[in-house]
């Protein structure tokens, strides 16, 4: 086995093992011949290796971590055309010789009988891609282990490795290396297989779920300073500033340097006092990054330059230029210690990693983006922190690397159609944490209602980061806008930071193996209406969002996006809208939100208006409830030092909320685990997305006000969060849905359609026949279509249900 470099890597600190690693498979689940080997990992889930040296390669590569895994039960039967192996999901059959279509196949059992044989292509559902840079609309995506007929396929052949040590290795020539995932309908398992041999996703710190300020933009710390307070004052809340290129020499750099693309040291033009600068944004509550274009190396101007020299042996007074080389352990050891790690002490709490010079390195197969990733995640998560990165997708096993940066995103209405589909479809290779340039970064044209919608998508994403090039025309900030849309753009960065108690529960289980963004067709598998919805997604255990991403009708002032909603009945959160499930429905909304619907009996806990930090565990809530069915939430919080919990979660704090609508009892229980991470008192408002309550309501058996009207009512109390509260409401059960009339009146007040035809429609609205004939009635007026088409959807809600 080669290995990249002598073992002079282990001195490095960062370079160690990962800590979940556990590359060798149980030999007990390995089936081998002369020059083939099958492994049986899962009970769908086969590695089928070919060596013609006939070695097999038991490393960590970039995909595979873990291959120790629990037993599965299997059967072998051996004969002269090969080896049969089944397990309660798949078969596998193989003739032993060198892969072909003949002789290597897969199969689902039971009710999924899908099959693939080598060479044929998997047709999975697409997985992720390593950038959006310059692409106007849709882009072909990378494999998935998910597939409609059931078989998907990861070829792992190509990647490079890691030896024991935590250091680079590469592959042996004439290997085959493949991981097949037969898995049929079970989405779900199919991605809980592929992080059980993959890893664990990063679990974010909190403060890298609330709103992040991007611009490419030469700031100085004074402006930058001032855009913040600016922000604060306006009463729109961010958590993570992030500072683009221009925070290092540029301009300034020497021509006979070149340019100024990678840099080191702070443009003191700009920034006369980095240290004070940073702390200011931290005594504002946020958190920093700096970007970072590495591919230029390090050259004599830099202040770096004389420490980065003689670290990797070269005679400072020569000011040879230092390349860029990460399979260098010299330069690897000194790219942190010497670059980064003094940058941090000063108060740079992570790096955005913007690497775009392709995959090639000095060591053949070894991904230079992949290094960058690798070890600076190891880096960042030394002393216990987070692991906090912010990079590009490198390939299958990337979602262990935090934070991904899509690119440079174009200015457009295609460009915002395509992102929820691609950041959906990302659950399909585990990867959980896209982060867009929200609003688009480059080229164009000005579209109010575009970057309005843009921002709105951005706060039902994984992460919310607005951006924009370095064009004084491509602005983010709210108050760029006209009155509508700040006012919207506004709202929406605010319920971010309201937010942010349900992410951070959602970014524990995403640790644990469940995305926060997935597909429909992950909840619903087997209906074929799931696989025609793109762009509409589960946003944690709660929600389904709907982004509108495409222009509004001229004549309804309203967007649309068609949805297909699972069994049951969903609130809209934002117009208290109900709708029926199991079917299809065209949704109209006009420019103050997008469709956020919460399912029945779900939980949805918020920060209150006045809470919005976030960088801490909020001592006020408001708590949406959903009560025609009941309900479960456990929130989840940890220590704001961003200590690591690890996969399972930790010792952090967990806090049951319950509702029984049979009992008319809501539950919050005392707070378990680590008590000492919450506030000790906390304000709770319990907001019930319902009709007025026809009995009384207590707390604790203390009566209580109920604020609010039929559709939306509310109840404030407040308790100790070691002793938890119940709230009961008496009476009948409670009943979700009301009339639409004033929506519908409000709809058809600001349609720009004629007045008489306006009247004859309200007429039929308010008419006492059932909402159907109604519906049909419609059809003969002279509206226009999308005009017509808002007030059915709104007709078709559920009254009185």
């Amino acid at each position: 086995m080669t290995d990249v470099a002598d073992r002079t890597a282990t001195e490095l600190p960062v370079v160690r093992p990962l800590p979940e690693a556990s590359p060798r498979a149980r030999t007990d689940h390995q089936v081998t011949g002369d020059h083939w080997r099958v492994t049986v990992l899962g009970t769908g889930l086969f590695r089928i290796e070919w060596s013609d040296d006939g070695g097999f390669e038991d490393r960590v590569s970039t995909f595979a971590v873990r291959r120790e895994l629990p037993s599965v039960d299997f059967t072998v039967e051996r004969d002269d055309r090969g080896v049969v192996i089944t397990t309660d999901r798949a078969r596998l059959r193989y003739d032993g010789k060198p892969f072909s279509t003949h002789g290597l196949l897969v199969e689902c059992l039971g009710r999924d009988s899908g099959r693939w044989r080598y060479g044929e292509p998997a047709n999975d559902l697409g997985g992720t891609t390593r950038t959006l840079d310059d692409v106007d609309g849709r882009t072909e995506l990378g494999p998935g282990v998910v597939a409609p007929n059931g078989v998907a396929v990861l070829d792992d052949s190509e990647s490079f490795l890691f030896t024991d040590d935590g250091w680079i290795g590469t592959r042996e020539p004439g290997r085959r290396d493949l991981y097949v995932f037969a898995y049929g309908r079970d989405f779900t398992a199919a991605v809980e297989a592929f992080y059980a041999v993959s890893g664990a996703p990063t679990r974010l710190p909190r403060w890298a779920l609330g709103n992040w300020w991007s611009r490419y933009h030469p700031y100085t710390a004074d402006s930058y300073l001032a855009l913040m307070d600016r922000f604060r004052d306006e009463q729109l809340p961010f958590s993570v500033a992030v500072i683009d290129m221009d925070w290092h020499r540029v301009d300034s750099v020497p021509p006979e340097y070149g340019n100024g693309w990678t840099g080191y040291s702070w443009e003191r033009s700009l920034f006369p006092d980095p240290p004070a600068f940073l702390q200011a944004l931290h005594e504002r509550g946020l958190r920093t990054t700096l970007n970072l274009h590495p591919a230029d190396g390090v050259r004599a101007f830099e202040d770096a330059y004389p420490a980065m020299a003689r670290a990797v042996g070269v005679d400072p007074d020569t000011q040879a230029a230092i390349p860029f080389d990460p399979t260098d352990p010299a330069f690897l050891r000194a790219y942190f210690a010497e670059l980064h790690h003094p940058l941090e002490a000063e108060g740079v709490d992570f790096w955005w990693i913007d690497w775009q010079q392709g995959s090639s390195s000095n060591a053949v197969g070894v991904d230079p983006l992949w290094l960058l990733n690798h070890y600076h995640h190891l880096d960042a998560a030394r002393d216990g922190r987070p692991g906090m990165t912010f990079s590009r997708y490198a390939g299958p096993g990337s979602h262990r690397y935090a934070v991904g940066f899509s690119g440079d995103a174009v200015v457009s209405w295609a460009s915002l159609a395509f992102q929820p589909e691609f950041t959906a479809t990302a659950a399909n290779i585990g990867y959980c944490w896209w982060s867009h340039d929200i609003g688009g970064h480059t080229r164009g044209v000005r579209d109010d209602e575009l970057a309005t919608r843009w921002v709105q998508f951005g706060v039902f994403s994984p992460i919310s980061r607005l951006h924009s090039a370095n064009n004084p025309f491509i602005r983010k900030e709210p108050w760029a806008f006209p009155a509508e849309h700040r006012a919207a753009m506004g709202e929406a960065l605010r319920f971010r930071h309201r937010l942010v108690p349900y992410l951070h529960t959602m970014n524990h289980r995403a640790a644990a193996g469940t995305p926060l963004v997935r597909p429909m067709y992950h909840l619903e598998p087997r209906r074929f209406e799931a696989h025609g919805v793109p762009n509409q997604y589960a946003f944690g255990s709660e929600l389904i969002v709907a982004p509108i991403t495409e222009p509004r009708s001229p004549e309804s002032l309203r967007g649309r996006v068609r949805v297909w909603l699972p069994a049951g009945t969903w609130t809209d959160v934002f117009t208290g809208t109900v709708y029926h499930g199991d079917r299809s429905v065209e949704l109209h909304r006009d420019t103050a939100s997008i469709p956020v619907l919460l399912r029945e009996g779900g939980i949805l806990p918020l920060a209150a208006t006045s809470d919005l930090d976030a960088t801490r565990n909020p001592a006020a809530f408001e708590v949406l409830v959903a009560p025609s069915a009941a309900g479960e939430f456990v929130l989840v919080e940890d220590d704001e030092d961003d200590r690591v919990l690890g996969p399972d979660g930790g010792p952090a704090a967990r806090t049951v909320l319950r509702w029984d609508p049979d009992s008319g009892q809501f539950l919050i229980a005392p707070v378990d685990g680590r008590a000492d991470v919450v506030p000790t008192v906390r304000e709770w408002t319990l907001t019930f997305l319902a009709r007025l309550p026809g009995g009384q309501v207590t707390v604790d058996g203390r009566p209580v006000e109920v604020t609010g009207v039929d559709g939306r009512w509310r109840v404030t109390t407040e308790g100790r969060s070691d002793q938890g509260l119940v709230v009961r409401v008496e009476g009948d059960r409670l009943r979700v849905g009301t009339t639409q009339d004033d929506a519908i009146r409000e709809l058809l007040e600001r349609a720009q359609t004629g007045n008489p035809e306006k009247l004859e429609a309200w007429d039929i609205v308010r008419g006492a026949r059932p909402a159907a004939e109604r519906i049909a009635e419609l059809a003969a007026v002279d509206l226009p279509d999308a005009v017509r088409a808002a007030v059915i959807e709104l007709l078709g809600a559920v009254v009185d249900d």
